[in-house]
């Protein structure tokens, strides 16, 4: 016998049933908006009882702040894996970086639509924030941290570890503005036109000795 959808989800695992509403959320997000998702639409795109997200959530603005928890989550882990490497050179892991701001799994139209309907949104712009905020400033230090190490290293002329920090904040820029033209002009802008042009940037930067100016992996 073939159990229904909500009976399957009730006898899942918890981490499992978190899972499916988070990834409802995202769908209803990007589809809908903020305002446009309720708790409601999340359980009819999951396929579960209205309780059933009640007992692991208790409400919309806590489910809603775990999505974009999420998402955060997901993009520093990829980035900070590589950065852990200890096999790794400072300019493979910079370029680490930029291949997880643009990875598929992370750049995909729905979780950019989500991520600037929590900005544009002004009743959750300070959950926006305070996810946020933290993970963004922590890959601009170790953005910086790995320019400075690159410069330090040698042969790059012009340049002085002072620099460092402006050259992750450009980056920042980059990375931010590239996402917004991916969603708003996708036939435009594409995953792999940006990470070449965030390359280019490090490329002007750095000499292409250092092997910023390799095509990104996985793209």
């Amino acid at each position: 016998m073939t159990l229904p959808k909500d009976k399957k989800t009730r006898t899942a695992p918890p981490e499992v049933r978190r899972q499916q509403l988070i990834d409802a959320t995202l769908t209803c997000v990007s589809q809908h908006g903020i305002s446009g998702t309720t708790l409601t639409a999340v359980t009819k795109e999951a396929g579960v009882s209205l309780g059933l997200v009640n007992f692991h959530f208790k409400s919309k603005d806590i489910l809603l702040a775990e999505t974009l928890n999420y998402l955060a989550q997901e993009h520093r882990l990829l980035w900070m894996t590589a950065v852990n490497r200890s096999d790794l050179l400072p300019e493979d892991k910079l370029r680490a970086i930029v291949d997880a701001q643009f990875h598929p799994r992370i750049c995909s139209r729905k979780k950019l639509a989500v991520w600037f309907a929590f900005y544009g949104d002004a009743a959750h712009r300070e959950t926006y924030r305070k996810t946020s905020s933290q993970i963004d400033m922590e890959r601009q230090e170790v953005c910086a941290n790995l320019c400075a190490d690159i410069i330090a290293g040698g042969n790059v002329e012009g340049l002085t570890v002072d620099d460092a920090e402006e050259i992750a904040l450009t980056l920042e820029g980059l990375f931010d503005g590239l996402w917004l033209n991916m969603l708003l002009y996708p036939a435009k802008f594409s995953r792999k036109q940006a990470s070449r042009q965030v390359l280019a940037y490090l490329n002007m930067v750095f000499p292409p000795t250092r092997g910023l100016a390799k095509h990104p992996a996985g793209q």
